[in-house]
């Protein structure tokens, strides 16, 4: 069995919301970490884990950042990281696959469904074996309990439900 780790200096792990439902907001976390056990080449087999820290929350707004963190929206107190942990990792042909899991954010637990690009194998300067994956997927906000919203005077919504998850990961093999 393979083991791998998730490269943070090579990865990114990002979301965009919907704000007034005509601009989005991009966020990302940056403390995370992530680790794939795998026997096939192709992966097809792999079992992943993934953690965020709540409080590494940014979206490049120190007000922003204080709300999303408060109960109207994580309770980073309480909840301190989100997690998944993957059901199943399906190769659907050429180097698109299904990642399915269980999603934790705010204590609230669902099922979860991402598309994936494998972006190949490469070995690096340092002799690492190294897998590049890029992840993609919608989530609703309020399933998992952020259930915080408001309307603007026009009536528009100020935050949407969806939530956009891009994820730009390197793995690496581990020794």
């Amino acid at each position: 069995m393979a083991t791998y780790k998730i490269d943070p200096m090579h990865s990114e792990i990002t979301f965009k919301v919907k704000h007034l439902m005509i601009t989005n907001v991009t966020g990302s976390f940056q403390q995370f970490d992530a680790t794939m056990e795998a026997n096939a080449e192709d992966f097809s087999d792999a079992k992943i884990s993934f953690e965020a820290d709540i409080n590494s929350i940014s979206t490049s707004n120190e007000q922003r950042d204080t709300h999303l963190k408060s109960d109207d929206f994580f309770s980073a107190e309480q909840f301190p990281k989100l997690s998944f942990t993957s059901t199943s990792f399906t190769h659907k042909g050429g180097s698109d696959y299904v990642l399915n899991g269980d999603l934790t954010i705010k204590g609230n637990t669902k099922p979860v469904s991402l598309n994936v690009e494998f972006g190949g194998r490469m070995t690096d300067f340092y002799g690492q074996d190294k897998a590049g994956f890029e992840i993609s997927g919608k989530i609703n906000r309020s399933e998992f309990g952020l259930t915080w919203s408001a309307v603007t005077e026009a009536g528009g919504v100020v935050v949407s439900d969806e939530i956009k998850l891009n994820l730009a990961v390197q793995m690496v093999k581990q020794a």
